[in-house]
């Protein structure tokens, strides 16, 4: 067994096209261990195709070519459908942009979560709602009773967020793939997410990010690896780097002098 749990080298991505094949991902290469990870890029960059190549879900005619696809000992490279469905949960997760793209509108979100605790873990009913209202409360859901019997369209966005968080989390997966979580969101309930998603992946798992900036993206990433046009240009970024909340910048959050962290954006500087 190896302490690396995601190896990803030369990972490439491509559909064909009128004028020849279109590479949304080119040679893109990282590992990754029980640490946070990333991925800052502007928008079609491949930063969320990255992530779907990783948990196989590029549909046909996309086609993924990697020298190296790895998921501790399991080689993803050629993996079948029914390979991934057994490893996407139990092993890894995926948090998608837009909570009400994902959930289903005719299924309580309670109901959701609980399915998928019984789905990966062979729970009980029982066990399986009382674990479920255990993680509504820990995603910061106030009244977890009442939130576990509404539908997807009677919560707002942040809240179905973190009913998201809370269903991929559930199975208590290796690795969380957590594809721009805070997009659809304004900007406080962006900071209650971020923070939400740092305390509950404490714990020992890996976590990749894929996000626009870097504020971004969680304060204790490991590695901020940028990525345009598909390919990756830079291995590493400062929060500084990004023009956000520098000590001359005008952020509430930003000290005159010194190294910190902006509480506006979350973004470091040293």
């Amino acid at each position: 067994m190896t302490d690396t749990l995601l190896a990803v080298r030369n990972l490439s991505v491509t559909y064909p096209g009128d004028d020849g094949d279109v590479r949304a991902v080119r040679n893109v290469s990282f590992t990754l261990g029980r640490e946070r990870l990333g991925i800052v890029g502007e928008s079609g960059s491949g930063k969320s195709t990255t992530g779907r190549a990783i948990m196989g879900l590029v549909g046909q005619p996309g086609r993924i070519e990697a020298d190296e696809l790895r998921l501790g000992d399991t080689d993803l490279r050629g993996l079948s459908e029914r390979g991934f469905r057994k490893l996407r949960g139990q092993r890894i997760a995926m948090v998608l942009q837009d909570p009400k793209y994902s959930l289903d509108p005719v299924m309580s979100v309670g109901q959701q979560i609980a399915e998928t605790h019984r789905s990966h873990l062979r729970s009980t009913s029982r066990d399986a709602r009382r674990a479920a209202l255990e993680m509504l409360q820990a995603v910061h859901i106030r009244d977890p009773e009442r939130v576990y019997a509404l539908y997807p369209h009677q919560v707002s966005g942040g809240m179905g967020q973190r009913i998201m968080i809370a269903m991929m989390l559930i199975p208590e997966p290796d690795l969380l793939i957590c594809d721009e979580p805070t997009s659809a969101l304004d900007v406080t309930v962006q900071i209650q997410v971020l923070s939400i998603i740092e305390d509950l992946v404490a714990r020992p798992i890996a976590n990749v990010t894929p996000n626009v900036t870097a504020s971004r993206i969680p304060t204790s990433a490991s590695s901020r690896p940028v990525v345009s046009a598909g390919n990756v240009t830079a291995s590493r970024i400062r929060a500084e780097d990004t023009g956000c909340c520098r000590p001359s910048a005008r952020c509430p959050g930003a000290r005159s002098s010194g190294a910190g962290t902006c509480r506006s954006c979350r973004a470091r500087w040293p």
